[in-house]
């Protein structure tokens, strides 16, 4: 991916800058992560590097098509090199991030293709919901809730 890059930027009439490589190697080491932890990654071997730059790298490495950002829920969007290709599962309770692989989305992404000329692009997505845990503690809550209230059902 370094020598690609580095094409990359030198056809733009761009350079591999040291902050370009630290941030990129952040967001490869880090997996998923927010602009604010890829930021104190980089700071852990060049403490001068700041949010500023962290922000306009990642805007040049997602314009030049190295990494993408995906929204996880409601706080900053989380970075990933563009070799990730699958989907995001959120669960809206505990906040756990599984991973599908993007293919599972292809029905989803015919249907729209095809009713409404949308192309999807199933790897920029973040599906909510609950996890396997969350579901299973969903189903006995209102069980629990009324033993331990010491009511009965109505």
């Amino acid at each position: 991916m370094d020598t690609e890059l580095r094409q990359t930027l030198h056809r733009r009439g761009l350079r591999m800058t040291p902050q370009r490589q630290l941030v990129l190697d952040a967001v490869s080491d880090l997996g998923h992560a927010t602009p604010e932890a890829i930021c104190a990654k980089v700071q852990e071997i060049a403490p001068a590097v700041n949010i500023t730059t962290v922000y306009r790298t990642l805007d040049l490495l997602e314009q030049l098509g190295i990494v993408r950002h995906t929204h996880l829920g409601h706080g900053a969007p989380t970075y990933a090199t563009g070799e990730h290709e699958h989907v995001h599962l959120v669960c809206h309770r505990c906040g756990t991030v599984d991973e599908v692989d993007a293919s599972l989305l292809d029905d989803l992404a015919g249907t729209l293709a095809a009713r409404a000329g949308f192309t999807l692009d199933p790897t920029h997505v973040a599906l909510s919901g609950l996890c396997t845990r969350c579901d299973a503690e969903s189903d006995e809550e209102p069980v629990a809730h009324a033993a331990s209230s010491g009511e009965g059902p109505a």
